[in-house]
């Protein structure tokens, strides 16, 4: 039964950045990952124009900066370079394939038994597989399983159906009536994308929503270095108004409570706008204010009793964590949707040996705080 000091569940950036902190620390480590490579939900489930949302000087992984030849908001190809480099540079070597099916935390031996299904069909595929770690590290991120809602008739519908993950351009999509599902930055994204390629688009948006820009974020950033949250967000509001006005004529509200005030509570982003929000106001973007009902063929019926035909839909529902299904027997770190039950900045460490990364809702800045912090306690704990 193979042995390590750490096992690492997930190989994203999250996870590679545990690995790289314990590899400068010389501390043993297994990383585990379920795809074929590391960082997947960037090299096979991403849409080709995405980019770093935040400045890269927040979005480096530990002891390893950004060339300085890197333009300011990385560009997908860019980041996953990076990514490249990072695991060259600190010799990591995921083990791929490896479906975590359990892992428990075994008292007699003060050991976390991780049990994983090795689905490597050049090994024969399907074969169960027990690995023992001291410690474990919960590396899967906030985005683990796509979700798409059940919706009445779906199954009926008559045109092309993909969830974010397997959108890739709005090429394929030109002179097409789409409705794109979900207004967080995935949705506002591929909604600009479609309409840049002369897709007749529509998007869901039954929430109300902040639209900050890139700059706007970043000031943000900085001030609240020195300035409390809700001082920050009304700075914030206020901005977001003088430069996009009133939402409501296109079918958007403004939330009541501040943009980074939902962020840390509810997990709920602010839409970084690129774009979007200046497409919506020449309405190459039609705003939907309603949820689907049904679906009836191309008819897609809206609770508000409204009727639209498409022939594409591209649900942006975001994703669920499957963690509580396969970690057994904590009753601390982890709420059952896989988010931490302790709060900032405590939410990194569990009981026995037990931690995880990039769950903190705070990007990858976040991780990287994560990941050195769980390093440093692990050698302390040696």
């Amino acid at each position: 039964m193979p042995e390590a000091v750490v096992i690492i569940v997930g190989a994203g950036p999250s996870g590679l950045a545990v690995a790289g902190c314990l590899s400068r620390l010389e501390i043993p480590y297994l990383l585990l990952e379920r795809e074929d490579c590391f960082a997947s939900l960037w090299k096979k489930y991403s849409y080709e124009r995405l980019h770093l949302h935040l400045q890269k000087q927040f979005c480096e992984l530990p002891h390893m900066s950004f060339p300085s030849s890197c333009p300011t908001y990385l560009p997908k190809k860019q980041f996953i370079q990076y990514l490249d480099d990072y695991v060259a540079h600190f010799k990591i070597s995921p083990m791929y394939q490896r479906n975590v099916e359990s892992a428990s935390y075994d008292q007699g031996s003060e050991r976390w038994v991780v049990k994983t299904m090795n689905n490597d069909e050049g090994c024969g595929g399907e074969e169960g597989e027990e690995f023992l770690g001291r410690f474990l590290v919960v590396a899967t991120g906030e985005a683990t399983n796509p979700y798409v809602p059940e919706i009445e008739g779906l199954s009926s519908f008559d045109g092309e159906v993909l969830h974010s993950t397997r959108f890739k351009s709005g090429v394929e999509f030109k002179n097409k009536n789409v409705l794109v599902v979900g207004s967080g930055n995935s949705g506002m994204e591929i909604a600009l994308d479609l309409a840049n390629h002369g897709a007749k688009t529509s998007i869901i948006v039954r929430s109300p929503v902040h639209f900050l820009s890139r700059r706007m974020v970043y000031l943000a950033l900085v001030l609240l270095r020195y300035l409390s949250l809700s001082k920050v967000d009304s700075l914030m509001v206020l901005l977001s108004k003088l430069v996009y006005g009133d939402l409501t004529k296109y079918g958007i509200a403004r939330p009541k409570e501040g943009p980074f005030f939902m962020k840390i509570k509810y997990g709920k982003y602010p839409a970084i706008d690129v774009g979007t929000c200046s497409k919506i106001k020449s309405g190459e973007i039609q705003v939907l204010p309603a949820e689907i009902g049904s679906i009836r063929g191309n008819d897609v019926e809206l609770k508000n009793g409204k009727s639209y035909k498409f022939e594409s839909i591209v649900f942006c529902t975001g994703f669920k964590r499957s963690t509580s299904l396969w970690l057994k027997g904590d009753d601390y770190l982890l709420k059952e949707d896989g988010i931490p039950r302790p709060s900032f900045p405590n939410h990194w460490k569990g009981q026995k040996g037990l931690y995880c990364v990039g769950l903190s809702r705070r990007g990858l800045y976040g991780s990287r705080e994560d990941a050195q912090n769980i390093a440093n306690d692990i050698k302390s704990s040696l």
